[in-house]
């Protein structure tokens, strides 16, 4: 299942032996379902990067999953991320009727250790999958950093500016997200006087912020670089509090737009609007403990990778060469899947987390067995 590259068991990784942490990268990948997950040290370039391959039956052999680039203290909390993420891109495909198999990829270093020389490196990494995995941009990887790629690998996505790319559409999709849980729990069928609090105003909760302002909707927001948040204030007239207020404001949504792992035991108690619809991925910091802690206080929780798949429909359709006019369309079935996720978490008596995975692993399943009847390659059926 593993591959390393540019590497030397003897040598050491955060102080643990390369053998060592490998067989407990397959050990982990196994557990959680994966097909394969590989491993790349590049010293030269100061490249240490893993990517990991959920399922890739939905695609024809090909999965797609965005690189991140993020300071991880150690090797388990990078392997945790690649896992979950990579997964959770699994089920944002069947949710989203993509046909790709779910992947991620994770970068270990600081955004101030980014080099044109470790770009390059980790383009030839995944060159060396021949199309396994696709990929493009997340977290501290720009539009510029996924072209420095592009120059090692013909695999990689993002750099298209059909209906903006894929920041605006992923805002887009949280957008109308928002609107089918409005719709769902407070009957009102716009969002004009309503209040939104955003956690994160980075690219994508930047772009939000314009769209729900054009709404009608007040805006709080927060921020770890407070110039982004001042931005936003000048900009759309949002309110910006500090972090630790940001879950306890009377407001209407609550919107994470950071990182992931912030609904938790001790962050949920706090939280006082009635839904919960954000762009950040992995939000939920246990998935079975804190779904159903969100369920037993009432609020209704839009699952991450359903709301936020707007910019894997994007950069997907930029792959095969479709018109915005399709993309639009995919983008806007967003609303439809959140609102058929209400009703099957209404009917089954399931919170939201579980009705979503239940929506996904029916169609995944359907798919294959689509596939595998007909012996070609799969299509998500819905």
């Amino acid at each position: 299942m593993s591959n390393i590259k540019s590497a030397s068991d003897k040598n050491l990784l955060f102080g643990v032996a390369y053998d060592d942490f490998i067989d407990r990268m397959n050990q982990a990948a196994k557990e959680m379902g994966h097909e394969d997950v590989f491993f790349c040290h590049d010293k030269e370039a100061n490249l240490i990067a893993m990517i990991a391959i959920h399922d890739k039956g939905l695609g024809a052999g090909q999965s797609m999953g965005a690189t991140r680039l993020w300071p991880y203290t150690n090797q388990e909390h990078a392997l945790k991320d690649v896992l979950r993420l990579s997964r959770g891109m699994t089920y944002k495909a069947a949710c989203a009727n993509i046909p790709v198999g779910g992947a991620k990829a994770v970068i270990i270093a600081k955004p101030e250790q980014k080099s044109e020389r470790m770009l390059r490196a980790y383009g030839r990494f995944v060159e060396s999958l021949e199309g396994r995995f696709i990929t493009g941009q997340d977290v501290n990887i720009s539009t510029e950093d996924v072209r420095v790629i592009r120059q090692e690998t013909k695999h990689v996505v993002g750099v298209s500016e059909k209906c903006g790319g894929p920041v605006p559409m992923t805002a887009m999709g949280v957008v109308l997200g928002i609107k089918a849980a409005v719709k769902f729990r407070l009957h009102k069928e716009n969002l004009n006087g309503l209040s939104v609090a955003i956690q994160g105003v980075g690219n994508i909760g930047k772009n939000l912020c314009q769209q729900l302002h054009e709404h009608g909707v007040k805006l709080f927001v927060t921020d770890t670089i407070k110039e982004r948040a001042e931005e936003v204030k000048d900009l759309y007239g949002a309110i910006v509090v500090n972090s630790d207020e940001i879950y306890s404001l009377n407001v209407n949504v609550f919107a994470p737009c950071a990182l992931g792992g912030i609904l938790n035991s001790s962050t949920i108690p706090l939280i006082k609007a009635p839904i919960i619809a954000g762009a950040a991925n992995n939000q939920l910091e246990d998935e079975q403990i804190h779904s159903k802690l969100l369920e037993s206080k009432g609020i209704l929780y839009c699952p991450d990778y359903v709301i936020n798949a707007g910019g894997l429909i994007n950069v997907y359709n930029e792959m095969i060469d479709t018109d915005e006019e399709h993309i639009l369309k995919q983008v806007n079935n967003i609303y439809n899947t959140l609102l058929d996720i209400f009703k099957i978490s209404e009917e089954e008596e399931i919170n939201t987390h579980e009705a979503a995975k239940l929506l996904a692993e029916e169609r995944i399943m359907k798919a294959k067995n689509f596939n595998k009847a007909l012996h070609m390659p799969s299509l998500l059926l819905s």
